[in-house]
């Protein structure tokens, strides 16, 4: 169980940009005004932007603006954030994205009651569609069953051992030594489920607190049924995100516990691209990317 400090804990918040000013200025609306205000914001900005300076500084709670003239992508942004709050003393790190925001004012105050209820590392709140919140943004599998209602999961307080990353996410600080900050070299897609698979494999006690919830953008409709919805696959809608999408795959499946996973891997993108879509160049170029991810090559296009 993650000790407690003597004095109150101190909390950061940590929220990466990227050319999204009107949508960053919603999300720190909602981080303003939760019931257990944040202690301290960084917001790390990839553009590099004076009115996104202006606009976090402006902000109704204590902050860190900074503008990185190299664009980090968002694993590199997280890692910079993390590592600042962690200088500035927190005791546990809250991760939001630009494009997204808490659902409603006492996110925090709920994560951090579960968190304290269980004895957990992290937990995540449910990640639900912002435009249809009852609409899960990204399919969450129980069992064998796909779910895409946040209606679906349950009554439950806690969804152990599962936890989307990093839409909500609130780390302890122990947390994090142990696991470390993302891999800057993944840019962005796939961080996430690389700091997940860390995250599992320290056996850390963490989870997915059913009770509270992030607002995101749809990211369901990347996710492509097969075999009758019995599993899905994964299919962004442009070049670049495909990309990094499956080189970053490439790299991950290759990693101490997510090799068991390959045979499924390639099932699943082989039936995709030669039953699904009847496309063999497009399976051509998957095996291409994932070649570039599992040889580390990972220079950006």
């Amino acid at each position: 169980m993650p000790a407690v400090p003597d004095r109150p804990e101190l909390i950061v918040g940590v929220v990466v940009t990227h050319k999204r000013r009107e949508l960053l200025s919603d999300s720190l609306k909602v981080l303003a005004s939760q019931t257990r205000p944040l202690d301290h914001l960084v917001v790390v900005d990839n553009a590099d932007e004076d009115d996104v300076r202006v606009l976090v500084e402006s902000a109704d709670l204590p902050t860190t603006y900074i503008g990185s003239k190299h664009n980090l992508g968002g694993a590199g942004g997280f890692a910079l954030g993390i590592l600042h709050a962690l200088a500035l003393g927190a005791d546990r790190v809250w991760l939001a994205d630009d494009d997204g925001r808490p659902d409603g004012p006492e996110v925090l105050e709920t994560l951090l009651a579960c968190a304290h209820r269980h004895g957990l590392a992290e937990v995540s709140p449910v990640v639900c569609d912002i435009a249809d919140p009852d609409r899960l943004a990204f399919p969450l599998r129980r069992g064998v069953v796909w779910r895409r209602r946040r209606s679906e999961l349950g009554d439950e307080d806690l969804l152990p051992g599962i936890a989307s990353l990093f839409n909500g996410a609130l780390f302890t600080a122990a947390a994090i030594d142990a696991v470390g900050v993302p891999d800057l070299r993944l840019f962005v897609r796939g961080d996430e489920v690389e700091v997940h698979r860390r995250l599992v494999r320290s056996g850390l006690p963490f989870g997915t607190c059913l009770q509270t919830a992030y607002l995101h953008p749809d990211g369901a409709d990347e996710f492509k049924p097969i075999l009758g919805g019995r599993m899905h696959t994964q299919y962004p809608d442009n070049d670049t995100k495909r990309f990094f999408t499956y080189r970053n795959r490439g790299y991950l499946l290759s990693q101490p516990g997510m090799r068991k996973l390959l045979p499924q891997e390639w099932l699943r993108f082989g039936w995709y691209f030669l039953v699904s879509r009847r496309d063999p160049a497009g399976l051509r170029e998957w095996m291409r990317l994932r070649k570039l991810g599992r040889q580390e090559r990972f220079e950006r296009p």
